[in-house]
C-alpha cells in the first residue's frame, strides 16, 4: 500500500500544477471567441470611422443585419406619414418610365456639396465647427457593396438635426413641387428636378429602401429610413460608427438598378455630372497590382531535390543552402486592393485663363453650376477678371430658357443665381447686390480676393467693394447680351449679312438673339425702368414687331435707318396683339404715307414708354394720343373752319360722357371716327390694364385717366351728312342719338371700356328696329300663359309622386 502512496502524491501534485493553465487557456479561448468579429449590417468599411466608436452586442447586430435582408423599418423607429406633396411627388418618379435615372447621383452630390458649403462658410467665423482629423477634411466620398446591393454616398458637410430630417426629408415647399409636377406633366422631363428642390426624392428611381445617417454638431447621431411608402421613420443611431459630423445616404438599389455597383459607371457618371463640383469626390475603388509572395512548399522542395542531384559537392551544397535561405522562394501574382481615388481633379475653371478653356468646358461647367442638365448649351457666356481698387474673376451665363417662376412674383422675391467666393471659398448665393433684379436670370459666379473673409454676410453686404463689383458685372452683362445680337445673322443690317454669313459658326448663331428675346426680354424692359443709368444700353438692346417688319423683330437703331426722310418722332401703339394693332384706326394715314408704326403687346410696355422717352434724340410718338404730326397738309385750317359748326354741336351733345373736345382728325383714311387720349394721360390700353388689377381703386385712378377727344374724318360720307343735318336742324333728336352712338361705336373701336354696356346695346337695337322699318313703339309680344302652365305641370309631378305604389318605394329604397 505504501508503495502507491508516493506515486498517487506526485500525480495529484502534477495535476494541481496543470489545471490552472488549463483554466487560463481556456479563459483566453473564450476572450478571443467574444472577441470575434461579426459581420456589421451596413456598409462594412465605415467611411471617415472614428476608431473606438459605439459598440453593440452580438443581438444588435443580428437584428441590424434581418432588419436589412427584409428591408423593412426599424421597430424602435419613431414613424411619421410623408406630407400630400411628397406622396404625390414620389409616387411620380416610382412609377416614372423615365430612362435616364442617372440623375439621382448628380442630385445627391449636388446636396453634399450644398452641405460642405455651409460648414465651410460657418467655419470663417468659427473654426472649431469644423472639428479636427477627418472631420475637418471637406469632401465627398462614395462606396458600393456589391454584395449587399447598396450604394452610399458620404459627405462631412454641416449635417442634419431630428429635426432638420423631419423638416428637408418629409415635407417640402408645395409651390416647388407643384411647379414640377406640372412641369413633368407637360415635358416628362426628371432633368429639372433640381431647378424644384426636390433632387433628394430622385433616389427612388433606383432604390427601393434609403437610409440617412446624419450627424448634426447640435445635435445626435439619428437615421432617417423610408420604404418610399408613404412613411419615414427616424430613430437615434445606436448601432453605426459615429460620423463624426456629416450625412451619409445609403441606397438599397433595385433589382433593375444594379449597374450603379460597377465603378467605371459611376466615375462615368461623376465626370459628366459633377466634374466642377467645388470640394473632392472620392470613390472607393478596386485596383489590380502585382505582388511578390512565398511560393508554395512543394515546388520549393522540388527544386531542393533537383538542387541536390546535380551538385556533387558538399561543400557547394552547404553554400547553396545558406543562399536559399537568405533569399526565400517567390513568385508575383496579381491581387485586388481597394483606395479612396479622387475623380473631379479639374482646376476650378475661373481661375484659368478664358483662352484656355473650351466650349464644352464652358458648358459642362454651367449644366453643375446652374443644375440644368437639359441638352441645350447656355445661350452666351462671359469669362473675365477685372483689376484694379477691385479684383475679382467672374463668370457669367445666360441661361437657354427662363426660369418658371421669373417674373411670378418680381418684386417681392430676392433671389440671385450668383455665387459668391472670396479667396476661392464659398461665401453665399443670397447676394442681391452683386446684380440688380432685372439681371438676376444670369447664373454664374464671382471669386473676389479684395473682399475680407472673416466677416458676416451682413457686414459684407455693406462692403463698399460690392458696389464697385456690381457695377462692373452690370457693364460685361449688357456688353455679353449686346455681343450675342451683333453675332446673330439674323439681327445684321441687309449690308453686314453677307460678311457674318461668311463666318463658319454663323448658322449656330443664328436666330440666338431671338431666343433670348423671347425668353427674357421682359427682363431688359424692367431693366429700362429700374435703371437710368443704363437705360440708354439697354434701349439698344430692345426688339419688337412693326407695320413693316414681317413678322421679325427689329431694333431702335434699325426703326431709325428706315425711317421717312423729315421724320422727327418714333411711331408706336400699344395693345393686346399684333393683329389688333395691324387693324386699329389709328394707323390708317400712317400706313398710306408709308410710315413704320412699332407694335407694343407686352402689358410691360405702357410702363416702359413711361420711362423711355426719347432715342438718339427722337422723341416717341403713341399715335392713339394726341399731339401726332404727319406733315403739313394745306386744307388743314380750311377743313376745321367748315366744321368748326358740328365740331361744336357734337362737344355739346357729348356733355354726359366727360369728352373734352372734338376735333378734325389727321390720323383718319376710312373710319369716320376715334377717340383719341391726352399726351400725358394714361392711353386705353393702360385704362384697361388697371382696371383688371386685383386691388385697383377706380376712385384714386381717376386722376390718371386720360382725356378723351373724339377726332372726326372730314372726308368720310358718315360724318358729311350729319354736318348737313345739324346745320339743317341742330336740335333734331334722332341726329342726337346717332352722333351718341357713333361716339359709343368709336370708344369701343379705339379700345376703350364702355361705362355702360346696356346703353350702347340699346341703341344698336334701335337702329336696327330704323334699319328694318320697325316702328319705335312696337311692343314685345307677351307670354299670358306661362306661369299657369308652370303650376300645372307642377302639380301633375306631384299627384304623380303621391300615386307611386308602396311596392315601387320599396325597390327604390
Amino acid at each position: 500500500m505504501r508503495r502507491w502512496t508516493v506515486p498517487a502524491v506526485l500525480f495529484l501534485l502534477c495535476l494541481l500544477f496543470l489545471l490552472p493553465d488549463q483554466g487560463r487557456k481556456i479563459h483566453a479561448n473564450a476572450e478571443v471567441d467574444s472577441d470575434a468579429p461579426v459581420d456589421p449590417p451596413k456598409v462594412e468599411e465605415k467611411i471617415g470611422a472614428v476608431p473606438h466608436g459605439l459598440s453593440t452586442d452580438s443581438d444588435v447586430v443580428k437584428r441590424e443585419a434581418e432588419s436589412i435582408s427584409r428591408r423593412t423599418l426599424r421597430a424602435d423607429a419613431e414613424k411619421f406619414q410623408f406630407q400630400a406633396e411628397v406622396s404625390r411627388l414620389m409616387d411620380i418618379i416610382i412609377n416614372s418610365l423615365y430612362s435616364n435615372k442617372d440623375i439621382f447621383l448628380r442630385e445627391l452630390i449636388s446636396n453634399a456639396s450644398d452641405a460642405l458649403d455651409k460648414i465651410r462658410f460657418l467655419s470663417l467665423t468659427d473654426k472649431e465647427i469644423l472639428g479636427e482629423g477627418d472631420n475637418a477634411k471637406l469632401e465627398i466620398q462614395i462606396k458600393l457593396d456589391k454584395e449587399k446591393k447598396m450604394l452610399s454616398i458620404r459627405d462631412r458637410g454641416i449635417g442634419m438635426t431630428k429635426e432638420d430630417l423631419i423638416k428637408n426629408l418629409g415635407t417640402i415647399a408645395k409651390s416647388g413641387t407643384s411647379a414640377f409636377v406640372e412641369k413633368m406633366q407637360t415635358s416628362g422631363d426628371l432633368n429639372l428636378i433640381g431647378q424644384f428642390g426636390v433632387g433628394f426624392y430622385s433616389v427612388y428611381l433606383v432604390a427601393d429602401y434609403v437610409e440617412v445617417v446624419s450627424k448634426h454638431n447640435d445635435d445626435k447621431q439619428y437615421v432617417w429610413e423610408s420604404k418610399a411608402d408613404g412613411a419615414f421613420a427616424i430613430s437615434e443611431d445606436v448601432w453605426n460608427e459615429p460620423l463624426g459630423r456629416g450625412t451619409e445616404i445609403r441606397l438599397h438599389l433595385r433589382d433593375e438598378a444594379q449597374e450603379y455597383l460597377d465603378e467605371y459607371k459611376l466615375k462615368e457618371l461623376v465626370k459628366k455630372y459633377s466634374e466642377f463640383i467645388n470640394f473632392p469626390i472620392h470613390l472607393w475603388a478596386s485596383k489590380e497590382v502585382d505582388v511578390e509572395v512565398p511560393a508554395d512548399e512543394d515546388e520549393s522542395s522540388d527544386e531542393d531535390e533537383k538542387s541536390e542531384s546535380s551538385s556533387s559537392e558538399e561543400e557547394e551544397e552547404d553554400t547553396e543552402k545558406e543562399e536559399e535561405e537568405k533569399k526565400p522562394k517567390t513568385k508575383t501574382v496579381k491581387e485586388t486592393t481597394y483606395e479612396w481615388e479622387l475623380l473631379n481633379d479639374v482646376k476650378a475653371i475661373w481661375l484659368r485663363s478664358p483662352k484656355e478653356v473650351t466650349d464644352e468646358e464652358y458648358t459642362k461647367f454651367y449644366r453643375s453650376l446652374a443644375k440644368d442638365f437639359g441638352e441645350e448649351k447656355p445661350l452666351a457666356w462671359s469669362h473675365f477678371n477685372a483689376e484694379g481698387d477691385v479684383e475679382f474673376k467672374a463668370v457669367l451665363f445666360v441661361p437657354p430658357k427662363a426660369p418658371h417662376d421669373l417674373y411670378e412674383s418680381y418684386y417681392n422675391t430676392n433671389k440671385s443665381n450668383l455665387k459668391l467666393y472670396v479667396r476661392r471659398v464659398f461665401i453665399s448665393d443670397e447676394f442681391d447686390e452683386l446684380l440688380p433684379k432685372y439681371l438676376s436670370f444670369l447664373k454664374g459666379l464671382v471669386d473676389s480676393d479684395t473682399l475680407p473673409l472673416n466677416v458676416s454676410r451682413e457686414m459684407l453686404q455693406q462692403h463698399g467693394s460690392l458696389k464697385t463689383i456690381k457695377k462692373k458685372l452690370i457693364r460685361k452683362a449688357l456688353d455679353m447680351i449686346r455681343k450675342l445680337a451683333e453675332e446673330d445673322p439674323d439681327e445684321a443690317n441687309d449690308k453686314e449679312k453677307k460678311d457674318v454669313e461668311e463666318s463658319s459658326d454663323s448658322d449656330e448663331k443664328k436666330g440666338q438673339y431671338t431666343k433670348f428675346w423671347n425668353e427674357f426680354g421682359k427682363s431688359i424692359k424692367l431693366g429700362i425702368i429700374e435703371d437710368a443709368a443704363n437705360r440708354n444700353r439697354l434701349a439698344k438692346l430692345l426688339r419688337f414687331e412693326t407695320s413693316k417688319s414681317e413678322g421679325k423683330l427689329t431694333s431702335l437703331d434699325q426703326y431709325i435707318s428706315r425711317m421717312k426722310a423729315g421724320q422727327k418722332d418714333i411711331f408706336y401703339i400699344t395693345g393686346t396683339s399684333k393683329e389688333q394693332l395691324e387693324k386699329s384706326p389709328f394707323l390708317e394715314r400712317l400706313t398710306k404715307k408709308n410710315y413704320e408704326v412699332i407694335f407694343f403687346t407686352d402689358p410691360v410696355d405702357e410702363y416702359l414708354m413711361q420711362y423711355l422717352m426719347d432715342y438718339e434724340d427722337k422723341k416717341f410718338q403713341n399715335v392713339s394720343k394726341e399731339g401726332l404730326k404727319i406733315g403739313k397738309d394745306s386744307k388743314d385750317k380750311e377743313l376745321k373752319e367748315s366744321f368748326k359748326e358740328l365740331t361744336k354741336w357734337w362737344k355739346g351733345a357729348l356733355a354726359s360722357e366727360n369728352v373734352d373736345d372734338v376735333k378734325i382728325s389727321n390720323r383718319l383714311a376710312d373710319t369716320p371716327c376715334v377717340v383719341v387720349t391726352s399726351k400725358y394721360g394714361w392711353s386705353a390700353n393702360m385704362e384697361r390694364i388697371m382696371q383688371s388689377q386685383t386691388l385697383s381703386d377706380a376712385n384714386k385712378q381717376a386722376y390718371m385717366r386720360g382725356k378723351r377727344v373724339l377726332e372726326i374724318n372730314p372726308r368720310h360720307p358718315i360724318i358729311k351728312e350729319l354736318q348737313e343735318r345739324v346745320v339743317n336742324d341742330p336740335e333734331d333728336e334722332s341726329v342726337k342719338q346717332t352722333a351718341l352712338l357713333m361716339y359709343q361705336t368709336a370708344l369701343m373701336e379705339s379700345g376703350f371700356l364702355l361705362n355702360d354696356p346696356k346703353d350702347f346695346a340699346s341703341r344698336i337695337y334701335d337702329s336696327v328696329k330704323s334699319s328694318l322699318h320697325i316702328s319705335p313703339d312696337a311692343a314685345i309680344e307677351e307670354e299670358e300663359d306661362a306661369e299657369e302652365t308652370v303650376e300645372e305641370s307642377s302639380t301633375k309631378e306631384a299627384s304623380e309622386d303621391t300615386d307611386a305604389e308602396p311596392s315601387d318605394v320599396k325597390d327604390e329604397l
